[in-house]
């Protein structure tokens, strides 16, 4: 028999029944879980209750859902370091998670105003745009749009742009990433986001933005990438950064 306090609501008691399942181990990563109306009739409850409770443990990361498809148990969230430079690939395998990347699109647009203010580009300037879903283990986790300058990058339109960028900007263009600007903000996901990451439209979601300078301080790029907010865990170690500016001046 489960025991529970005293005074824990009813959505509490149905987390802390679907926790102790994922933690022994009965529901593994990956699993679905049984429909929000199968779940009310097992606890002889509404459906609004065990939506309460999904949505605590889908914001604790504990489980996530994909529109239409339902609620499933999450894998471990992915330890970002955005100060890290390494390929993103290289993030995955050292943690031991299996990556896919699909381009969505790619093509050379007129930049916005707030690119050309990103990238320090006068009005009216054109850019390149790639647009790139990436999976973990089988999940769709985040979808990066990457706008570059096309005089940096000429040709890169004609490359396989589902391989690494770092690597394909130092290998056939002999650029490298110096220092690189950061912002994290929670937001909701919308229209072309909500779809590609599988999502209601309005569910919260975390964009990383990032305008990326080359070896010699010049500006390259700028990233965004939106994430699902349970599939990452943003770390960042001072280490990390001293031993970039430590680099930075040999």
């Amino acid at each position: 028999m489960i025991a529970f306090e005293r005074n824990t609501t009813l959505a509490t008691q149905i987390r802390q029944s679907l926790e102790m399942q994922i933690d022994s181990k009965l529901l593994v990563a990956g699993t679905k879980l049984p429909s929000e109306r199968e779940l009310s009739e097992l606890f002889d409850t509404t459906r609004t209750t065990v939506k309460e409770a999904l949505l605590a443990m889908e914001a604790e990361g504990r489980i996530y859902c994909e529109d239409r498809r339902g609620w499933f148990v999450a894998p471990p969230r992915l330890i970002y370091n955005p100060l890290y430079r390494s390929p993103f690939h290289q993030i995955v395998t050292e943690q031991k998670r299996q990556l896919e990347t699909l381009v969505m699109s790619s093509r050379t647009i007129v930049a916005t105003p707030a690119l050309c203010q990103e990238l320090a580009l006068p009005t009216l300037s054109r850019i390149t745009e790639v647009t790139r879903l990436r999976k973990l283990d089988g999940r769709v986790v985040l979808l990066a749009r990457h706008y570059l300058k096309p005089e940096r990058f000429p040709g890169i339109l004609e490359h396989d742009l589902s391989q690494s960028l770092t690597t394909l900007y130092e290998q056939h263009y002999g650029v490298r990433y110096g220092r690189s600007r950061f912002e994290i903000n929670p937001t909701a996901a919308w229209g072309e986001v909500a779809q590609a990451l599988m999502l209601t439209e309005g569910s919260p979601i975390l964009l990383i933005s990032c305008v990326n300078y080359d070896q010699h301080g010049e500006i390259i790029d700028c990233d965004y990438e939106y994430w699902r907010h349970d599939a990452v865990r943003i770390l960042v170690d001072s280490q990390e950064l001293e031993r970039m500016r430590a680099n930075a001046l040999i």
